[in-house]
């Protein structure tokens, strides 16, 4: 299980970079809307690790804000890529 928290987490960062690199509006879109994925994936390993009692609550709460404060960014990149176009 923590390895898949890991993958997913290194996943978004490599897409936001990857899409970046691409010089493409169009693909820079589309490897942002993977790594907003791999940020809904962390969510759900959130949600198994408090049903599976891995971590204290308080702990995942935190981190859950963490996600969901990178996904407004990533969002937030989204509309301004899709402004530019």
């Amino acid at each position: 299980m923590i390895q898949n928290f890991s993958r997913a987490g290194r996943s978004t960062t490599r897409n936001i970079a990857e899409g970046f690199g691409r010089h493409s509006h169009k693909e820079n879109i589309q490897y942002c809307r993977i790594a907003r994925g791999s940020l809904h994936e962390i969510l759900d390993d959130l949600n198994i690790f408090e049903d599976e009692n891995f971590c204290k609550s308080s702990d995942l709460e935190e981190l859950r804000k963490l996600v969901y404060q990178a996904l407004k960014s990533v969002n937030g990149y989204i509309s301004y890529l899709k402004k530019i176009k």
